[in-house]
């Protein structure tokens, strides 16, 4: 992993205790460090990406790490060993060249034992280790599988016989009645396993003897468990246990899994791994799983072989590559660094937080920063992200960052030359998106901006700039936010609340009048979420600027035009449109809107925040706490941390934890499959378009941004594109540092 230590430096002499204190009684998060998990890939054939068809006449058969740290992968090709890889940057499997002699054998099959490398040739048992005394020959040159048993003893088979080796003596051989698939020896019972696709035997060192002790089909691995008193045994549909003494099947066979068709087990550390043909999955002591699939961990899906790696590390060996899963210690402030520094690099475009486009292979470099519909948005998150970060630490860095996000949102409204309306995006002429009607000159004959505008801009710009204006210090940005806020809110007041575009009508979406919102049927969400936004944002403006044209159009809303029973109407109430309601009302009510809980969440920063007195503050707090509870299955950070704003006690903080904490480091779009696992408990389709009962963690999702709907199973784009972590996860996580509820890190060692 490419160090993240000079930037993580300049963060801790930055950090302070800041920002401000919990609320009384709310939980606190004290931040130490945890388990990180990522993954290095590497692919079996130079310039091959994770997913390519290269290398697939070579195939890949074991992978062992040995007590020096050194990784070897046997092969049909030979031994191979990776190289060079990072995270986000595979490196390849290649020859291992470092023995000049075993370049010119062909190795068999290799094992681990006293954590050292030994193979099997056609001739005989060898290693390097013990200065290379270890040379055991055997009489079985199609020897496919070995193991090793007490000193240096080893049983060998070629898939029809099995020989028991020791010294160069063939101390026992028979014939196997079953094809033999893998061996393992049992210390405690001083004993050989040999599995079969339709059988498990036994072979006594103490007396000699091979007996059958369990019988049936389809059989496809097995590992004895941790106190080797079970046999875990894998089948094409699933996976049972057997007692060692006597062969015995105990309980069920568990066919709630990831993927059931099962090629390897293995015991490491203590934590049970089954590889698969779709990915690798852990057993946790709760029962369920994790789940490592797709190019995000593995270079293919389909699972040869696991193995315990270095320190930290699990092998996840697959037909097309390897995957070093990395446990990396660390905290939650080591991860912003980390994020930090991924937004800076690659994620700034003239100012905006924004996307990689056009990647190849999921190689950040390949691709370029494309412009989106909602830069004013995606920008105003990641901004008030810093904006926090700089009240907790009042980091001179996170300023400048301040600053130059919000020099690009200011010239989202010079550029359109309408008093006060904004665009949504700007870039260079000849180089915007292809949806050309959308997009208008400048005066500056060298740029085009994007119009029709919309609420989702609107609200993202109005909580931004509350947030700068009440936490930044410096008057020269402070300032700017109130004025950009003021011509906002001036320009929807004088257009009677709408946004209106260069052609003098209003956009599709920028739409806070009465006349529009309450056409819409009381349980069409639309209503409800349009006249608490409008409010929030009415708010905010009055707050910094005190005009009470803000204040009058506000209670004028609330109290004639009913925005306060709009936005206090109970989530439960929302639903579908009837069937003899207005299309646009119908087409806006057919399911549950996660770009609107965006938009609520983001809103509630003013609505609760900037109430305009103590009564409505109570309203308002009611209404973010209904809201809350119907998106907790969710388990979605931001919206935890952002009801966390109302000094409400419970707020699932552990959940928003895990979710920070399991958020992976690798943010590109890689395909991700979970709708085919056999773990997961489905339920009927339903407005609130939960798939599941239980929200999966992010690392086994789509990589989304907080308006998506976190029960989505499957998505990606094979790793066209990356994500910016700068509203993804830094928003919440600076919003959580700010409010008190996580705390500084308890540490400050980085790893490397």
């Amino acid at each position: 992993m490419r160090s993240f230590l000079p930037l993580a430096l300049f963060f801790f002499l930055c950090c302070s205790v800041n920002g401000q204190h919990p609320a009384p009684g709310q939980p606190v998060h004290k931040d130490l460090p945890y388990q990180q998990k990522f993954s290095i890939k590497y692919v079996l054939n130079y310039g091959a990406s994770p997913g390519s068809d290269k290398g697939d006449s070579v195939r890949l058969q074991k992978v062992y790490c040995d007590r020096n740290g050194a990784v070897q992968v046997c092969s049909s090709a030979g031994l191979l060993k990776p190289s060079d890889g990072a995270l986000l940057y595979p490196g390849e499997l290649v020859p291992d060249l470092l023995y000049r002699p075993m370049r010119n054998m062909k190795i068999k099959d290799m094992i681990l034992y006293n954590d050292q490398f030994v193979y099997a040739d056609e001739k005989a048992v060898l290693s390097n280790a013990w200065a290379g005394k270890l040379y055991a020959k055997h009489r079985m040159p199609a020897v496919q599988s070995f193991c090793g048993g007490p000193d240096f003893s080893f049983l060998l088979s070629d898939g029809n016989n099995l020989q028991y080796l020791k010294d160069s003596n063939v101390v026992w051989e028979a014939h196997s009645d079953d094809r033999v698939i893998d061996i393992l020896y049992d210390r405690a019972g001083n004993s050989f396993w040999i599995l079969g696709g339709h059988s498990i035997s036994n072979l006594s060192l103490k007396d000699m003897k091979l007996s059958v002790k369990y019988k049936g089909d389809g059989l496809t691995c097995f590992a004895l468990s941790d106190n080797q008193k079970e046999i875990i045994t894998g089948t094409h549909n699933g996976y049972f246990n057997i007692r060692a003494d006597d062969g015995v099947m105990t309980g069920e066979i568990q066919t709630k899994l990831p993927c059931n068709d099962l090629s390897v087990i293995r015991v490491i550390d203590g934590k049970t791994w089954f590889g698969s043909e779709q990915g690798a999955f852990m057993l946790r002591a709760d029962g369920k799983f994790d789940y490592y699939a797709s190019a995000r961990w593995i270079p293919s899906d389909r699972i040869v072989d696991i193995a315990k790696g270095g320190k930290d590390m699990v092998l996840l060996l697959t037909d097309k590559g390897l995957g070093e899963i990395h446990f990396q210690s660390m905290t939650l402030y080591d991860k912003a660094v980390f994020f930090e520094k991924q937004v800076r690099t690659r994620h700034i475009r003239n100012g905006f937080n924004a996307t990689i486009s056009g990647m190849k292979g999921g190689n950040p470099d390949t691709g370029v920063l494309e412009d989106s519909d909602n830069d004013g948005l995606w920008t105003a998150m990641y901004l008030g992200g810093e904006v926090f970060r700089y009240a907790v630490t009042h980091s001179p860095d996170a300023l400048q960052n301040c600053r130059e996000s919000l020099d690009a949102m200011e010239r989202m409204y010079t550029m359109t030359h309408i008093k006060g309306f904004p665009a949504r995006s700007f870039e260079r002429r000849g180089y915007e998106s292809s949806d050309r009607e959308v997009w208008r000159p400048a005066a500056d004959s060298g740029w085009d901006w994007k119009s029709t505008t919309s609420s989702d801009e609107a609200i993202g710009h109005m909580f931004v700039f509350g947030a700068i204006a009440e936490l930044v210090d410096d008057p020269g940005v402070k300032n700017k936010a109130i004025r950009l806020m003021d011509a906002l809110m001036q320009h929807i007041v004088d257009h009677q609340m709408y946004m209106v575009d260069w052609d003098g009508k209003p956009t599709k979406w920028g739409r806070w009048n009465p006349e529009y919102v309450n056409a819409r049927p009381l349980m069409v969400g639309d209503r409800k979420i349009t006249s608490s936004n409008i409010v929030s944002m009415l708010q905010t403006a009055w707050h910094f600027t005190h005009k009470e044209i803000y204040k009058d159009k506000a209670f004028e809303l609330m109290q004639k035009y009913g925005y306060l029973k709009n936005l206090m109407r109970p989530m439960k109430d929302i639903g579908r449109a009837p069937e003899d309601a207005d299309e646009l009302s119908r087409d806006l009510s057919d399911g549950w809107n996660h770009s609107d809980d965006e938009m609520y969440f983001l809103g509630y920063w003013g609505l609760y925040r900037y109430a305009f007195n103590d009564t409505l503050k109570a309203k308002f707090k009611e209404a973010i706490l209904d809201h809350w509870q119907a998106e907790r299955p969710e388990k979605e950070a931001a919206w935890d941390l952002f009801t966390a704003i109302t000094g409400v006690q419970s707020f699932d903080l552990q959940n928003a934890v895990d979710y920070l904490q399991r958020y992976p480091l690798d943010l590109v779009n890689w395909r991700i499959k979970n709708s085919q696992r056999k773990d997961l408990d489905f339920i009927a389709p339903n407005f609130r378009r939960q798939t599941i009962t239980e929200v999966l963690p992010p690392d086994e999702l789509p990589i989304e941004r907080h308006n998506a709907n976190l029960f989505g199973l499957d998505g990606g784009n094979n790793g066209r594109s990356e994500n910016s972590a700068g509203d993804i996860w830094l928003l919440p996580y600076w919003l959580g540092r700010y409010l008190g509820v996580i705390s500084a890190p308890a540490e400050h060692k980085i790893s490397k």
